[in-house]
């Protein structure tokens, strides 16, 4: 269950940071009560996970999944450039993820 925990943290972690995009771009309400609510939901479930699993472990996966899935919302959905280095270094953190995950 704390990788779910964990998955989870990083999805609310990377809708967080797609909603500081938000906000900066359109000054809405709703993009702020977003923003604080994901990044609120993605600390809770990081400490449920952290119950479980050690700290490093736990850090560097929620960031690695934050950190790529962020890049990758901004490459599908805010139109930042997408070649094949930038492509490359995504995929290099999500299989540190799977690596760390592998010898936990």
């Amino acid at each position: 269950m704390e990788w779910i925990y964990l998955v989870l943290a990083g999805i609310f972690e990377m809708v967080g940071v797609a909603m500081i995009n938000q906000w900066h771009q359109t000054k809405k309400w709703l993009a702020m009560f977003f923003l604080i609510t994901t990044f609120g939901l993605s600390f809770l479930f990081l400490s449920l996970a952290m119950e479980v699993l050690p700290m490093g472990t736990a850090y560097a996966i929620w960031t690695g999944i934050g950190a790529s899935g962020g890049a990758l919302v901004g490459i599908l959905f805010y139109n930042e450039p997408k070649d094949k280095w930038r492509i490359f270094f995504i995929a290099l953190i999500l299989a540190a993820a799977v690596g760390l995950k592998a010898t936990s």
